[in-house]
């Protein structure tokens, strides 16, 4: 049996922020644009001369997103030039922050927060004209956040894997929830970085990689797995001195990681202040107790108090958490019905039936229904008057038509039979015409009045109420 390894892992999360301008000048931000080099002027295209101004909204966002994690909001804070040559860089040098960032400390979902400073992105390199490349600078100097986690250390891959996943998605919500970034992975405006080693000792670090190109959360979980998965074997098979610090490629394609390049450290870049900006200090340009008490709900305290409130099932919550449109139109729903029961009720119907619906209708067939349909719809169901079928098809009904649910059940037969007198005859006629069925149950084997139940119910065409039926079905076969 092999050594036992932890894996440890550190993540670095950029995500473009929602500004009209850009970070340093007045060009748009427009990460739809698809025009090349429409957005640009002398300053994202470092013309000579030409003098950043920083952008105050992208620095508001950012304390934002600090005091949603519960960190520090530094009082003095400056930019800095890092730099390195790459053709997508104009200046020859990044602006961005290293010795005193916006927000340091906090925490998040199995992470400790270093830091979450505030930078320009980069413009993007085009490889789709085979010999050379081409250069598109909409993106460079758009505004652009980098949260820094702590190392932290697990028992296994998997669970290195799935926790971080999991933090780079509870991230992805407070943006979304705070209203600074679309953070759209599929579109680059949120990007992960992964640093990873493995060690015996779970108090000591190993050789750390770093993989990028995580552009969706299973790439994530397979890029983490898999490179752990890679330093064990090296490890196990007497080459661990061939685990060196580089930067890796993740290849989705292959769904491997492959080498990019050595990774720099940090004297490499000849960080220093930039002399063009001012130095800033927070608290005094910023209200930040009235900023902490304007933050919306946030993901965490909305998903305690779904719980408190309604009872609902955490997969549910969920649901709502991530749509909030879907979420929004629940809490309406959840006022008008108020008893806790119905409202477990109708999320059962929302999560299993009306969000599988949205799902396989064609577009622009589906819509949320009116909360005064849907919530009716619930009632008659709640008071036994349709079965859970009837129930299914006539949300598919006010999902297209809208309308009054129990005047379309009225209309169809949908209304369940409770008299017994009225299904008796229905009964009396199934006994009748399946002898062979009554003898069996007759026998000893009680589950074959579960096909006389399903006769009766198809008889009445679903408006026979099945409690009734195996109610009068026990009592006529005595």
């Amino acid at each position: 049996m092999g050594k036992r390894y932890y894996p440890t892992v550190g993540l670095e999360i950029h995500a473009e922020l929602k500004t009209q301008t850009k970070m340093f000048c007045a060009c748009k931000n427009d990460p739809d644009e698809e025009r090349p080099n429409t957005n640009i002027c002398p300053v994202c295209m470092a013309h000579p001369g030409a003098l950043p101004v920083p952008n105050k909204k992208a620095i508001e966002n950012v304390i934002k997103v600090g005091l949603a994690l519960g960190a520090n909001i530094a009082d003095f804070t400056e930019f800095d030039r890092k730099n390195y040559f790459y053709p997508d860089i104009p200046k020859g040098y990044q602006i961005s922050q290293y010795k005193y960032p916006i927000v340091s400390g906090g925490r998040l979902a199995y992470f400790d927060i270093t830091r979450v400073h505030l930078e320009e992105d980069t413009a993007n390199n085009k490889h789709d004209r085979g010999d050379f490349s081409l250069i598109d600078f909409n993106r460079a100097g758009v505004p652009l956040m980098e949260l820094v986690t702590e190392p932290n250390t697990f028992e296994d891959d998997a669970s290195a894997a799935k926790s971080s996943s999991n933090f780079a998605k509870e991230l992805q919500l407070i943006l979304w929830y705070l209203g600074v970034s679309d953070a759209n992975m599929e579109k680059g405006e949120m990007r992960v970085e992964a640093n990873i080693s493995v060690s015996e000792d779970k108090n000591k670090l190993g050789t750390k990689v770093e993989v990028k190109n995580l552009n969706s959360f299973k790439s994530v979980e397979r890029a983490i797995k898999y490179e752990v998965d890679r330093m064990i074997e090296l490890s196990e098979n007497g080459k661990g001195d061939e685990i060196v610090q580089e930067t890796r490629g993740w290849d989705d394609g292959k769904q491997k990681t492959f080498s990019q390049r050595k990774k720099e450290s940090s004297h490499d870049y000849r960080y220093f202040p930039d002399p063009d900006l001012p130095k800033m200090y927070l608290h005094e340009a910023f209200e930040l107790e009235k900023m902490k008490g304007g933050l919306p709900e946030l993901p965490v305290e909305k998903r305690a108090r779904y719980k408190k409130d309604f009872g609902i099932k955490d997969e549910d919550i969920e649901s709502y958490i991530n749509d909030k449109e879907l979420g929004a139109w629940f809490e309406k729903v959840s006022d008008v019905l108020k008893d806790k029961e119905k409202i477990k009720l109708a999320s059962n119907y929302i999560t299993n039936d009306l969000i599988g619906l949205k799902g396989t209708l064609a577009e622009g067939w589906f819509r949320i229904p009116s909360v005064e349909s849907f919530t009716k719809l619930i009632e008659i169901n709640f008071n036994k008057k349709i079965s859970s079928a009837s129930t299914k098809k006539l949300l598919g009904y006010i999902i297209t038509n809208d309308g009054n649910p129990e005047e379309i059940a009225e209309k169809e037969g949908l209304i369940q039979k409770n008299d017994e007198g009225t299904v008796k005859t229905i009964v009396e006629k199934i006994i009748s015409e399946n002898p062979e069925v009554v003898a069996t149950y007759k026998a000893g084997k009680e589950n074959a009045i579960m096909s006389l139940v399903g006769k009766v119910i198809k008889e009445s065409k679903g408006s026979a109420n099945p409690q009734v039926v195996i109610k009068l079905l026990k009592d006529l076969l005595k």
